[in-house]
């Protein structure tokens, strides 16, 4: 009757949850037989979240879509796949009949624009020497007006078609027409993808490459709830395995539907060298954790009963269970919190024993 009695406010004292530390007795001679072994308590973690599963993004705003300004066919392919290209740099050369035309368009709003300019220097010089009215003079304004407006039109659709400022001046000049197209690159990168080989003929903004720049990289990071509660805008983020770092920069307000998890976007700054695009890696991040101490502790020393969680800590006369909270668990060791001084020794093998004696499973 006395074990039970005994039993039932362990229990008790357990679940309550833990409101006092429960002390084993067990001399040196019965913790070898049942096979136990300590450690010292590791030294003080720095608060952080290991073995997070992420996948290394390009950010969206280091992409760019090369299309087709106008209907072609394409003549030359100058890049592939994986080519480092440099702002300004031929990808592909196009033959497109559309071009002639704009070019067309634009000499004859060039001619249009030089005679209603000259026509409106003439009327304003008349006007101020009172020879005609003040309403043919501003008849004439408004025909030099449009037909600026109109030039400068045509001036930007052929901009927008690939022409250089120079091979327009040179158009403007007298060049012949030409129905050639230069496709170059926007930005410094690498070719990521390449929808378009030589023959092919393609329409107006059809995708032609898809170039980025890989400096810095993203990470999108798929994280516990109950692990984000202390990771903030501005973390550090650590990807061991590539020496690769950065910072957090969005924490997720919703949850995913079939995981139930955080979505957290990183920018990785330094050793993004290292790493791909799709990639998937494991990283780990700083979290905010104030003044609460934290320890990395092996899965193996932690005991959970009753839906809470200790570990067994070596006195004079045996263990004591000492309650701890689990904040982050990771495949092997856990980021824990709980009263320890920091000096204790734990138990790494032989906890199931002591769990057992806690509990009274087994007899006295």
């Amino acid at each position: 009757m006395r074990f039970i009695a005994y039993a039932f406010a362990l229990a008790l004292a357990l679940l309550a949850p833990f409101a006092t530390a429960e002390e084993i007795e067990i001399n040196t001679r019965q913790a070898a037989a049942l096979g136990i072994e300590t450690l010292p308590l590791p030294a003080q973690g720095k608060g952080e979240l290991a073995g997070i599963p992420a996948q290394v993004m390009i950010p969206a705003n280091q992409l760019q879509v090369v299309s087709a300004p106008l209907p072609a066919m394409v003549e030359q392919i100058h890049a592939g796949v994986g080519d480092h290209v440099n702002k300004g740099q031929l990808l592909a050369r196009l033959q497109s009949p559309a071009l002639a035309e704009l070019q067309r368009a634009y000499l004859q709003a060039s001619t249009q624009e030089k005679l209603a300019r000259d026509n409106f220097s003439r009327d304003e010089q008349l006007w101020k020497e009172g020879i005609i009215a003040e309403s043919r003079y501003r008849a004439t304004l408004s025909q030099h007006t449009e037909a600026s407006a109109v030039l400068a039109e045509k001036r930007q659709m052929l901009v927008l078609a690939g022409m250089s400022e120079a091979a327009i001046v040179q158009l403007q000049a007298g060049g012949g027409l030409g129905s050639q197209l230069q496709v170059v690159s926007p930005i410094d990168g690498v070719i990521m993808e390449k929808w378009v080989s030589a023959g092919q003929r393609v329409e107006s903004a059809a995708p032609l490459f898809n170039v980025a720049r890989l400096q810095p990289l993203g990470l999108e990071i798929q994280a516990p709830l109950g692990s984000t509660m202390n990771v903030r805008e501005g973390a550090a983020v650590n990807i061991p395995a590539y020496q690769a770092s950065g910072k957090i920069t969005a924490v997720g307000h919703g949850l995913s539907a079939g995981n139930q998890t955080v979505l957290l976007r990183a920018l990785i700054s330094k050793g993004a060298s290292n790493l791909r695009p799709g990639q998937m890696v494991d990283v780990t991040i700083s979290t905010s954790s104030g003044k609460v101490a934290q320890w990395n502790l092996p899965n193996a020393a932690i005991a959970r009963i009753g839906g809470n969680s200790m570990v067994f800590v070596a006195t004079a006369n045996g263990f004591r269970a000492e309650p701890v909270k689990v904040l982050n668990e990771g495949a092997q060791q856990s980021l824990v919190s709980g009263k320890l001084g920091g000096n204790e020794k734990i138990v790494v093998k032989g906890v199931a024993a002591l769990k057992a004696k806690l509990t009274g499973v087994g007899g006295e």
